[in-house]
């Protein structure tokens, strides 16, 4: 990468700001910077939209195989470096290209396609009431906390075929993994075994969910592939779903221009959550891509086994195909937040799902929702991958529970989460059926 002054992507700067180190970057490097990562290792940072699709598109020229990468090969990687977890090689299939990748990925796609679209928002909207009655008789909620990181999990829960009682457990787990605690590894152990006894319950007594779905496939899968493919699907669904569900209602609160488009009728709630996938993808980067030989991207000479990271938020906002950010784009799906190519996340569909029909829900109960601090009390927490609204803070009129056949959450026991015992065995789902959808986006911005 010659004798440039690199940028580190983790670190004090990037953790403050990392959309303006991304046009900091782009700047100085164009639509394609050399940069660093953990441990001062050099990647490639993509920023532009163009060359994103090219990285994503062509797995001949970018594979998603870390084995690939030069300074794993060369020992600059150890086992306890902050990227392994992401960077060490699992039969799943964003891991693989080619004939595994379609084998792997298929069996994923497939599953995820029999799913009954009504079924899944009725799940949404049992979970949404469950988590709202929680905390609608106190007039005031932490929209982070109380709502958007809980209810994709629980839902997901309910997709894999999972007891309701293991939701809030992997809830805790899944948000402990992303944070980098010093128990994340302990969490870790914790899904590895809940989802192993998931996947040995449905060999005994399938039954219409993605996990019996996986093990019904033709590619037969093995029980390891479908262990890290259920961990994928939950905690890829965890992180971009509670982030987009965080950063919607953050627009909702505090954004006139977006609060004008939909109070005049010019923008949906799908529109808005498109609106949302532009401006603050759930990810920011995604890690990573490895140049199968050399090759050259945006002008860059890049070499064989370097590492090139998707720059998805920098993508989003490159000057070439947005000049004026201050425009709308709905109806327009080709931004970058769920990536694209043949690593396309292939369960975008149930996210947006889970997100729609989870926010409506809260705003039908909940329509005079007012922020709760001032807008620049607000702060996040930024990765290398993605930058997290930390909390929500709402107030609103207190109101009393739902009028639903859904019974309350069980409660996740307090005891350190792993090694502690699985959960117990499963209890009936719940249903019903929901109720009246409301004009809550008038209400809200009549106010």
């Amino acid at each position: 990468m010659g004798a440039e002054t690199l940028h580190r992507l983790y670190g004090p700067e990037a953790e403050a700001d990392p959309t303006g180190l991304y046009e900091k970057l782009r700047a100085e490097h164009g639509a394609v910077a050399p940069v660093l990562v953990q441990g001062d290792l050099p990647a490639w940072l993509v920023l532009g939209h163009r060359e994103n699709l090219d990285v994503a598109r062509t797995p001949s020229r970018f594979s998603r195989d870390p084995r690939r990468w030069r300074d794993m090969q060369e020992g600059n990687v150890p086992a306890d470096h902050p990227l392994t977890p992401m960077t060490a090689w699992q039969p799943v299939c964003h891991f693989v290209d080619g004939a595994d990748h379609e084998r792997l990925r298929g069996a994923v796609t497939a599953s995820l396609a029999r799913f009954d679209r009504r079924g899944v928002r009725r799940y949404v909207k049992r979970f949404a009431d469950q988590l709202i009655d929680a905390f609608a008789d106190s007039g005031k909620g932490d929209l982070v906390t109380d709502f958007a990181e809980p209810l994709p999990m629980l839902v997901m829960t309910q997709l894999v075929g999972a007891p309701d009682s293991y939701g809030p457990r992997l809830v805790e787990a899944a948000r402990d993994m992303t944070r980098g605690t010093a128990t994340a590894v302990a969490s870790n152990e914790y899904v590895t075994l809940a989802l192993q006894e998931l996947v040995e319950r449905k060999h005994a007594a399938p039954g219409r969910d993605f996990t019996s779905w996986l093990l019904e496939d033709s590619t037969s899968l093995t029980d390891e592939e479908i262990v890290e493919h259920l961990r994928l699907v939950l905690i890829a669904a965890f992180e971009t779903t509670a982030n987009l569900i965080a950063s919607t209602l953050r627009m909702v609160l505090t954004d006139r221009r977006f609060r004008t488009n939909l109070s005049g009728g010019h923008m949906t709630l799908p529109d808005a959550l498109e609106q949302v996938l532009w401006d603050e993808p759930p990810l920011t980067t995604i890690l990573g891509r490895w140049a199968t030989g050399d090759t050259v991207l945006g002008d860059r000479q890049i070499q064989a086994g370097d590492m090139l990271l998707l720059g998805l938020a920098g993508g989003n906002v490159d000057p070439q195909i947005r000049p004026d950010l201050s425009l709308p784009v709905h109806g327009n799906r080709s931004h970058l937040a769920f990536s694209s190519g043949p690593h396309e996340c292939p369960g975008q569909d149930i996210g947006r799902a889970i997100a729609d029909t989870g926010i409506d829900t809260l705003m039908t109960r909940l329509p005079d929702l007012e922020l709760g601090v001032q807008e620049g009390e607000l702060s996040w927490s930024a990765s290398l991958m993605s930058r997290r609204l930390v909390s929500l803070p709402v107030t609103f009129t207190p109101r009393g529970s739902a009028t639903t056949s859904s019974s309350p959450l069980p409660a996740a026991k307090a005891e350190p989460l792993p090694p502690a015992a699985l959960p117990p065995a499963p209890a009936p789902a719940g249903g019903g059926r929901a109720a009246p959808r409301a004009s809550w986006w008038a209400r809200l911005l009549r106010r």
